[in-house]
């Protein structure tokens, strides 16, 4: 039988693993960069940065790429190589679910789905000699693809490549992205290969239940978009059971030790796609059902409250001229030394953005 972890353990146990319960930080020791920070919406990634206590990276030392989900991430520059290796998929079968429907005319053309991908990366490559906004690049590419690349797009009125084909191959294709751009645009990253290795700390499942642990396979291949089978075969060996509300899940051995660490206490304004908030087990987070609905909504996403590691409510931020208005609405009464800091995190969000801030308006 697997120890017993209680729900409070394993919120403090994420807050401390992705470090935001620290005042301060460098690139080097932030752990959420080796997952990779997703970088959407105006307060992406490097606001989940800021929160971690790393205020100015120093330029040109992090890359924006295309990878879990075919979202945008940013990472170290100097781990590219291996993250190109890391978050690329796992078997043919891993591809061809990531790509979505891309996988269909590919099938029915004979056409493996890791090759695909590697024909589409080839376009990609000989296309993009220097920067290169998404849409011409887009346009040029369905030139140089075939049929089976291709597909009609209502919204669009036009035919074009697949999106996800087209993302999930632009990093093969040693591209990323210029940070800040929109719509993007591509750039060459000079003399990019994948690495033939990949550090510990870089591989997706283990970092996966380093940050959001403990999991099981099942929520690691829902965060990858690949199926369970490849998780389980890359599942680490010295992955510990334990019992969290009378389900199985695993923990990395050398963090058993620190689920009996004290309460990491910390009063955040997670950007709707921080690293906390995009764990697979939404109901442990977040049980009520319209507050989650509302918390992950797929359009115009709030940010989460964090208030010692409980998802205490939304935020929303409103830029006004050169100003900005923030609105909380806490899902319950928070104590009145949570609601102060939650007025510091609001005055550190408009300093990030540069600007002032205009109001705080927090409802319960």
């Amino acid at each position: 039988m697997g120890i017993e972890v209680t729900r409070r353990q394993v919120l403090d146990l994420r807050v401390r693993a992705q470090q935001l319960d620290r005042p301060s930080g460098t690139l080097a020791d932030t752990a959420v960069l080796d997952i990779g920070v997703q970088d959407t919406g105006a307060d992406g990634a490097l606001w989940a940065l800021a929160i971690r206590g790393v205020d100015a990276p120093p330029a040109g030392k992090l890359a924006t790429v295309w990878t879990i989900r075919g979202a945008p991430h940013v990472y170290r520059r100097s781990d590219l190589a291996a993250v190109a290796t890391a978050t690329a998929p796992f078997s043919d079968a891993d591809a061809g679910k990531r790509i979505f429907d891309a996988s269909k005319p590919l099938k029915a053309a004979g056409i493996p789905n890791l090759a695909g991908l590697d024909v589409v990366a080839d376009a990609m490559r000989s296309i993009v000699r220097e920067p290169m906004v998404k849409g011409e690049m887009s346009t040029r590419l369905t030139v140089a693809l075939p049929e089976p690349y291709l597909r009609f797009c209502v919204p669009c009125n036009a035919i074009h490549s697949y999106e996800q084909p087209f993302r999930l191959a632009a990093l093969r294709a040693g591209l990323e992205l210029e940070p800040g751009t929109s719509p993007p645009v591509l750039r060459p990253v000079p003399g990019l290969t994948p690495a033939e290795e990949v550090p510990d700390r870089l591989d997706v499942v283990r970092a996966y239940l380093r940050l959001l642990g403990p999991a099981t396979p099942q929520h690691v291949a829902g965060y990858l978009d690949a199926p369970v089978k490849d998780i389980k075969a890359r599942w680490p060996a010295d992955a510990v059971e334990v019992l969290v509300d009378g389900e199985r899940r695993w923990l990395l051995a050398d963090d058993v030790d620190r689920l009996d660490d004290d309460p990491a206490p910390a009063t955040r304004l997670l950007g709707p796609f921080d690293l906390y908030l995009q764990a697979r087990d939404r109901p442990l987070l977040v049980d009520d059902t319209a507050r989650a609905k509302d918390l992950w909504r797929v359009l115009g996403r709030p940010g989460g409250v964090l208030v010692d590691g409980e998802i205490a409510g939304t935020w929303r931020a409103r830029k006004s001229g050169s100003a900005v208005a923030v609105s909380v609405e806490l899902w319950s009464p928070v104590p009145p030394e949570n609601r102060t800091e939650i007025g510091g995190q609001a005055e550190r969000l408009a300093a990030f953005r540069g600007i002032s801030l205009k109001n705080l308006e927090i409802t319960d």
